[in-house]
């Protein structure tokens, strides 16, 4: 017993050796990105403390009228993000598809932090999270689509770890079978995001079977581009090529990317005409606002150039071969996409609810603006994906890519 103890512990202070070697592996640049995430996420941490603390009435710029602001919209962007990113990595290696394997382990661990980031900034728009977590188990509502969400979401990041674990361990069977089920959690948890909106009659802006379709798809395309930016990121951090057969690999996720790009590009077209064809309703007003209105800048400079047509250009020039451009148009669809997704949670909630009514003195736009809590804790958020995105790169000694068979 004693020889074994004294072989667990060289083992262990063999490990640790070696995680400390990895860690000062890193440039003065990758310590400097560390630090900078590191000091956005304290902002962060700061900022949402003292709104829970002090009241969100006092810090957030949220009202009864509207209720949902920046918090909750990039909430929806992590959690899509994370469903997209989780659906394009199963494509390697849960359904076998070989030009996708190398990028298994960073993408399911990629998946895991966006959602993590998506719960984290969700916490701090909750006045006291954890009483959630507690009535959530001790008191569910089932008949509640945020009920079915936080539970599958939560569901899916509890498979995903173990499924990540089990890469690294190189149990692949017990790992496909784990991915298998944190796909399926997480499709039905996208499902319920969108039925959060859709089912709302009285917002009709939102309300219709339009966007659960529309999360998806559009969650697949920020996933291509978010697996695109990050490894390609992480070539520079580990100085050098990850895999052999990573530009194959980049240039298939850049074709099943222009596809999805060209679905949400038909999504939007006929949204838009099948509005404008129908008469004045909240809809009609909330798609007006953004094509000429207040929203039309984010619209049309968001989620039309750095959401789609951009990309589109850049992914068809690139031809999957040229990196630079493959990487900018990563980096300006992730930044368009937001835009996308405030426009979709704020636009629905400024067209006062007494509009679809007929009340002539009710057409004017409500207001909101994030406050600077508010937009503090967005940047943490971001500052925690890129945290651990980093310290990722040097603990699991960038994802070595093993035969799944």
């Amino acid at each position: 017993m004693t020889q074994r103890a004294e072989t667990a512990g060289l083992t262990l202070n063999a490990m640790e050796s070696m995680l400390v070697d990895r860690l000062k592996s890193g440039s003065n640049a990758y310590y400097f990105a560390l630090l900078v995430t590191g000091l956005m996420m304290l902002a962060g941490a700061i900022a949402g403390l003292q709104a829970t603390v002090g009241g969100h009435h006092v810090y957030y710029g949220v009202s009864r009228q509207i209720p949902w602001g920046i918090l909750i919209s990039t909430y929806v962007y992590f959690a899509i993000t994370s469903t997209g990113i989780c659906l394009v990595s199963s494509i390697g290696h849960i359904f076998g598809v070989k030009a996708y394997m190398p990028i298994a382990k960073r993408a399911v661990f990629l998946s895991i932090i966006t959602l993590s980031a998506g719960f984290l900034v969700i916490a701090a728009e909750i006045k006291v999270p954890i009483r959630m977590l507690v009535y959530n188990i001790i008191s569910p509502n089932f008949t509640s689509n945020i009920w079915w969400m936080g539970a599958l979401y939560g569901l899916a990041l509890g498979v995903m770890i173990f499924e990540f674990i089990f890469l690294l361990l190189g149990k692949y069977k017990l790992a496909v079978a784990c991915g298998f089920v944190a796909v399926v959690g997480e499709l039905a948890a996208n499902s319920n995001l969108a039925g959060v909106f859709g089912l709302l009659n009285g917002r009709e802006f939102w309300h219709g079977p339009y966007l659960p379709i529309f999360f998806i798809a559009s969650g697949v395309m920020v996933g291509c581009s978010c697996l695109i930016l990050f490894h390609l990121w992480a070539e520079r951090i580990n100085e050098g090529p990850l895999h052999p057969g990573m530009p194959d690999c980049l240039s298939a996720i850049r074709k099943v990317a222009i596809l999805m790009i060209c679905v949400i590009a038909f999504f939007t077209i006929w949204r838009t005409v099948a509005t404008l064809a129908g008469h004045p309703d909240g809809q009609y007003v909330g798609v007006m606002a953004m094509l000429t209105g207040e929203y039309s800048l984010s619209f049309w400079g968001g989620e039309i150039l750095l959401s789609l047509l951009i990309p589109l250009g850049l992914y068809l020039f690139s031809k999957g071969t040229n990196m630079k451009l493959m990487l900018t148009a990563a980096i300006l669809m992730l930044i368009g996409v937001f835009f996308m997704r405030h426009n979709m949670v704020i636009v629905g909630q400024v067209i006062p609810v007494f509009q679809g009514l007929g009340v002539t003195g009710s057409t004017e736009l409500l207001k909101y603006s994030p406050t600077v809590h508010e937009l503090m804790i967005v940047v943490g958020g971001f500052g925690f994906v890129g945290f651990m995105f980093l310290l990722g790169e040097k603990i699991f000694n960038g994802y070595p890519v093993e035969d799944h068979h």
